[in-house]
């Protein structure tokens, strides 16, 4: 029953999802080394505008 919800409600993204919830670990891995790079790299920005 649940099976043919998801499959009505997601549609052509279910086999996405199945996709992504086997490699969670690994997106979610690179999209917080991307945040934290950016916030790394606009607060050394910030840091060398505010000593000039």
């Amino acid at each position: 029953m649940v099976d043919a919800l998801l499959d009505f409600m997601l549609g052509p993204m279910r086999g996405i999802s199945q996709f992504y919830f086997e490699y969670q670990l690994l997106f979610n891995s690179i999209v917080v080394g991307i945040a934290a790079y950016f916030l790394i790299k606009n607060k050394k920005k910030s840091t060398k505008e505010s000593n000039n």
